[in-house]
């Protein structure tokens, strides 16, 4: 019931009054409710309804007849879209604010939004819409969400198309969505140009208005402000952050309160293209068979303080994202790329990780202590490779390959799981062009740092633990039964074991992957494990990482390019009591966790563990993209490539040594008619017994290569080159028959949409 009603006086209310209903009402405040609560009937409802409309012109009121609120205000039950993290909580502004209502769109706190039985819901993240009850009070708008709704966001970036009739369209850049949207706006935009746009109204069919114009969609750099736009990553950072930057690079580096360590030889081993350099690494003999050693890692908790502008807008992107032609930083270049990056005969501040590897490779000890490093050397990774495959490389290279070859053996003993994933890698010209797309080669220089980088993360951790102190764990989880069950009945189909009936330890799969011979076979397996594998995330709860065999690790290693690496440093400033001399000026006075911070990492946790997966698929995306490209040139040419996934529409491959999954429709396997076997992960001639697998290796001709959408479409040959003959009816499913289709039981199918062709066995 709306609050006061039965104190209301009955008759024709003022604009005051009607204003003053809508605003208390605790639920949406129509015309036929306004109505109700002043008593109106007959011809008093049609002048409501006339001074209704009037205040809407005048700008009191907005809405609909149904759901009435004040101007520069929200309906009491709308939907939002969450715009920002700060501080843990979601912040939303009106999904469809109107671009002539006043001032800029009220930002709204959103409520945790609760699952099924009153259990917590997973975090909201940017861009997220959910239906919500609005209310205002003295601190401000907020929001309980009832339900999150379906993203919308897909294809809201595309290039503008104009058709015959000259109707604007725009072309989605996403190969998830195949159908283009009409454009109701253009704006300043061309035919041609790539633009971002908005949904008009809830329906499809009310199309969209253009917001941004970016430009050639096939210029260089396009790709990666595509997926910038489509995954919504800050890439521009408010005046207030770099304000505050250049007041945090500022502080002086003092040697109080720090250990002094610019006297050891300490070196940078990072890609040849590296922006930042967040580690380095010593190591020498202990004069007992075993070594001491030290990780030194970019002291960024030093100049981020946590509740600053930094902290905050540094905890909103969550991670440093990572495209072939640029990088978005987790934090403003003066510090990402310059007073914390590890740079070579320059005084840094660094956390240091003083580690003892024993002659066996276990760390038997080590400490933490702040610290001032000048770098010995900023060396990549092939440089450093090839001074030590000369036979003749410095002492400080030589003790660190023998220190590495200890922590090896070590690695070895513990068995973590050992999948041998190929890397691309695209290589631009000065001009931006796509000049090679390759390989990345694995050296041994890339392991010798990744095994020192794990020995310090697995010290982060364990250095918390004993002191009882927080951590945000970096977790890895064991594969649930049911990916295991799916795996056993897999490889049940290649006539090979997978017993369940023990502890499932990495070198479970590891065992299974030595015992084949055949390349094709063991792409084909790895592949399957890779599949079974949970995904890594962050948390405050320990549940130990399955792939590196580890009961406790975290990441301690990475501050400058991931939040949860910052986390772990403030952690450890407390534990070790760290904090330095408080900083003039007005930055926060600590370098460790703040008590709201305390409180809030499970929240933290969620959040950045959603910001990696955003960079993650955006990475992806945006080399998919650039393969697309360099492939575009090379539609109708021939390529070896292997099966990695197979369903009921047909198979995906990706050529040999390059990379770029592409769709083989089924439609374009022949005549015959394929039944899908999900469990064996094949589609299987009904006539000719015809089987394409996972794993397999065949010739196929690129199709089609869509630099826009990074899609590859790829057709068989016969053993001439030439395309097979494809298929134009389809089965119809009724007839159930497992001998194929029975007379009479086919029809067309529809033009364009082979991957629409569905087969028995449910789609993944």
């Amino acid at each position: 019931m709306a609050k006061r009603q039965m104190n209301r006086p009955a008759g024709m209310p003022s604009r005051e009054q009607v204003i003053e209903f809508i605003q208390s009402s605790d639920k949406p405040a129509g015309k036929r409710e306004i109505a109700k609560a002043f008593g109106l009937k007959g011809q008093e409802k049609i002048s409501l309804k006339k001074l209704l409309k009037d205040m809407a012109e005048e700008g009191l009121i907005d809405g609909k007849k149904t759901a009435y609120h004040r101007m520069g205000g929200i309906p009491k039950v709308t939907v939002l879209r969450i715009v920002a993290i700060e501080d843990g909580e979601p912040i939303a502004e009106p999904d469809n604010w109107s671009s002539e209502a006043p001032g800029k769109p009220p930002r709204i706190t959103v409520k945790e939004l609760k699952g099924r039985g009153g259990k917590r819901a997973p975090a909201l993240k940017r861009g997220d819409r959910v239906l919500a009850r609005t209310e205002e009070t003295e601190h401000g708008w907020h929001a309980h969400p009832m339900k999150k709704l379906p993203a919308r966001t897909e294809g809201m970036m595309g290039v503008v198309e104009i058709d015959g009739g000259g109707k604007a369209w725009l072309a989605p850049v996403d190969k998830r969505v195949r159908q283009s949207a009409p454009i109701k706006d253009t704006g300043e935009a061309e035919a041609g140009q790539l633009v971002l746009a908005e949904p008009i109204g809830r329906s499809e069919r009310a199309g969209v208005r253009v917001i941004e114009v970016i430009g050639d969609p096939l210029a260089p750099k396009s790709f990666s402000l595509i997926a910038i736009a489509k995954h919504g990553i800050p890439n521009v950072f408010p005046e207030a952050v770099h304000a505050e930057a250049e007041r945090a690079a500022q502080l002086p580096l003092s040697s109080e309160r720090r250990e002094d360590l610019r006297h050891l030889p300490i070196v940078a081993i990072d890609p040849a293209d590296a922006r930042d350099h967040d580690d380095a690494i010593w190591a020498e003999p202990d004069g007992e068979g075993g070594f001491n050693a030290l990780v030194a890692i970019a002291d960024v908790s030093f100049y981020v303080r946590p509740g600053s502008a930094l902290d905050k807008e540094a905890r909103k992107r969550g991670n440093s994202v990572y495209f072939p032609d640029r990088v978005v930083p987790m934090l403003p270049e003066i510090l990402s790329a310059d007073v914390c990056s590890l740079r070579e005969d320059e005084d840094r501040a660094a956390m240091a990780c003083h580690l003892h590897i024993s002659k066996g490779g276990k760390i038997t000890k080590f400490r933490f202590t702040r610290a001032i490093v000048r770098i010995h050397h900023n060396i990549p990774y092939e440089d450093a490779q090839a001074s030590i495959d000369k036979g003749n490389p410095p002492e400080y290279l030589k003790n660190l390959w023998d220190a590495w070859h200890a922590l090896s053996d070590a690695r070895a003993k513990r068995e973590p799981l050992d999948l041998d994933l190929p890397e691309r890698r695209v290589v631009l010209n000065d001009a931006g062009k796509i000049e090679e797309i390759a390989v990345r080669e694995r050296l041994d220089a890339h392991r010798v740092v990744e095994d020192f980088m794990i020995a310090a993360n697995v010290a982060a951790a364990k250095a918390l633990e004993a002191k009882t102190a927080p951590v945000v764990y970096r977790v890895h989880e064991t594969p649930s039964r049911e990916k295991l069950i799916a795996l056993r009945d897999y490889m049940a189909t290649l006539d090979k074991k997978l017993a369940l009936g023990q502890v499932i330890k990495p070198s479970l799969f590891n065992a299974m992957l030595a015992d084949i011979d055949e390349e094709a076979d063991k792409a084909q397996i790895m592949e399957a494990v890779l599949r079974t594998q949970m995904q890594a995330y962050y948390g405050p709860a320990n549940s130990g990482h399955f792939g590196l065999a580890l009961d406790s690790y975290a990441h301690f290693t990475s501050p400058i390019r991931r939040y949860a690496d910052l986390l772990i440093h403030r952690a450890l400033v407390d534990a070790y009591k760290l904090e330095q001399p408080k900083p003039s000026g007005s930055l926060p006075d600590t370098s460790g966790l703040s008590d709201k911070d305390r409180a809030s990492l499970q929240e933290i946790a969620d959040q950045i563990s959603q910001t990696e997966r955003r960079a993650m698929e955006a990475e992806r995306d945006t080399v998919d993209r650039y393969v697309a490209a360099w492939l575009s040139g090379r539609v109708g040419e021939t390529f070896e490539t292997r099966i990695t996934g197979v369903q009921g529409f047909g198979f995906f491959a990706t050529i040999v040594g390059l990379g770029g999954d592409g769709l083989v429709p089924v439609s374009s396997l022949g005549g015959e008619y394929f039944r899908h076997d999900e469990a064996a992960q094949t589609l299987v001639g009904v006539d000719t017994g015809k089987t394409y697998a996972s794993g397999d290796r065949l010739e196929l001709k690129l199709d089609e290569a869509n630099a826009l959408t990074g899609a590859l479409k790829f057709v068989p040959v016969d053993s001439d080159g030439n395309p097979i003959e494809q298929r134009t009816k389809r089965y119809d499913r009724s007839s159930g028959s497992r001998g194929g289709p029975k007379k009479g039981k086919f029809r067309s199918g529809k033009r364009g949409r082979p991957g629409n062709i569905r087969h028995q066995g449910k789609r993944k």
